[in-house]
């Protein structure tokens, strides 16, 4: 197997102006997003810029030095007590099959398990383009819940996994 070495990541939380364009930026490049759902990445970003955690969105973003290769926003499911929802994970075009997006998605889970989560939420396309995707979930352990048909647009389905969080309180 001739798998490129994992990068030397660090992660950040702390949101900054640029990564607004940033995240823009990548949802459009990944080729998988519609304009609007691009500039609804944005909008999560820069509603997090401007309120903070009150916005309900959380941002984590995987930095090699001063360079991001992606991120992830996720955050706490208004009008439940334990369940979460992973809204965004993109990876830099340039960093895929390196495992990153498996290791953006082990700081979520630490995260929304330590804050007392425990059930992960998510959501993505039935459109044969996200196979890779709905695969990259279930093979880390998430559970197709249903398929809502026609949801995004004719065609387009709603796909919905979940995983149970471990309960850091008891370890």
């Amino acid at each position: 197997m001739n798998r490129q070495p994992q990068p030397a990541i660090t992660w950040r939380e702390d949101m900054i102006p640029q990564d607004v364009t940033l995240i823009e930026r990548f949802a459009s490049a990944s080729g998988f997003f519609r304009p609007d759902e691009v500039l609804l990445a944005a909008d999560f970003a820069a509603e997090h810029l401007s309120k903070g955690p009150e916005s309900g969105y959380n941002f984590i973003f995987a930095q090699e030095g001063d360079q991001t290769l992606g991120y992830a926003c996720y955050g706490h499911i208004p009008g439940t007590l334990h369940s979460w929802s992973l809204y965004w994970i993109i990876v830099n075009q340039s960093t895929r099959s390196r495992g990153l997006g498996s290791r953006l998605l082990a700081q979520v889970e630490q995260r929304v398990a330590a804050a007392g989560g425990e059930r992960l939420y998510i959501e993505t396309s039935s459109q044969p383009m996200y196979h890779p995707t709905r695969r990259f979930y279930q093979s880390r352990g998430y559970t197709l819940l249903t398929v809502l048909e026609d949801f995004y647009a004719r065609g387009d389905g709603k796909v919905v996994y979940a995983k149970t969080m471990p309960d850091l309180a008891k370890g």
